[in-house]
């Protein structure tokens, strides 16, 4: 891969899904578009992308931009958010909203651990929960609406006792059991596009997304994740996310590391 095709790599993916791909991302990059390369029919990366540059194809576009985001996730990832969610929000929450129902997003859900952990956390709370995940990568997320994962995927976050209450066997992997896939609807997404719909939530967990994204457009994915929030909800970022400086909609819940609330003057501009 040349320079002056990474550069052109780096412009496909800030511009369509508002991501950074660093100088020193170049080989990682390279190597997973070769699978992408050989199964389009093309001799090679250089070959693949001279073809998209000269006659840019959405669907080529958006299979190269899928092969380089960051799918890194695994189940209850940093424990204490779903120790918050399930122990406290979920049954404040439950108590205050008509019929105990409390509506949550897993904004850039991946393969799915996140959204699952969210439906395990309803169940243990006993909350009646309904959970929408949804991802730019379709592949991911056809993955996630299986709900199918090996031993080992499940094993990275959960124990023995709690793989065998949320998962059953199918062959010679693990399946979620329907008690949590009836509560939970994916769909693929751009955090950067418009709303489709005017449904908000209670609950907003858009987690290890923004250190991934050019600076220069976190600003209009903070005021989508804003508007889709209502006025008394939560929002979980990474643990290492700060937005210190870059937005007054949001103000971090003391003791609650990742935990944020609307601010007054957010409140205030949406009424």
């Amino acid at each position: 891969m040349t320079p002056e095709d990474f550069d052109k790599l780096q412009g496909l993916l800030a511009t369509r899904a508002g991501y950074r791909l660093t100088r020193d991302r170049m080989n990682l990059a390279e190597h997973r578009l070769g699978p992408i390369a050989r199964r389009e029919g093309y001799a090679n990366v250089e070959a693949l992308l001279a073809n998209l540059w000269a006659h840019p194809v959405a669907s080529l576009g958006w299979a190269v931009i899928e092969s380089l985001l960051n799918p890194e996730t695994w189940f209850r990832r940093d424990r204490a958010p779903f120790d918050v969610l399930e122990q406290e929000l979920l049954p404040a929450l439950a108590k205050a909203r008509p019929g105990g129902r409390v509506s949550l997003w897993s904004a850039g859900c991946s393969t799915g651990q996140e959204a699952w952990s969210i439906a395990m956390a309803a169940k243990a709370a006993g909350a009646a929960a309904e959970i929408v995940a949804t991802d730019l990568s379709q592949r991911a997320i056809d993955k996630a609406r299986a709900g199918l994962y090996t031993g080992f995927e499940i094993q990275r976050g959960l124990n023995a006792r709690a793989m065998l209450r949320w998962f059953e066997p199918d062959e010679e992997n693990w399946r979620v059991r329907p008690e949590l896939a009836e509560i939970v609807r994916f769909g693929r997404a751009n955090l950067l596009d418009e709303p489709t719909d005017e449904m908000r939530f209670d609950v907003i967990f858009c987690r290890n997304v923004l250190t991934h994204m050019e600076p220069s457009r976190r600003a209009r994915l903070l005021d989508g994740l804003e508007r889709r929030l209502v006025d008394d909800g939560c929002l979980f970022l990474g643990l290492d996310e700060g937005l210190e400086g870059e937005t007054v909609a949001f103000r971090p819940v003391s003791g609650r590391q990742g935990l944020y609330v609307k601010t007054p003057a957010a409140v205030r501009r949406a009424a």
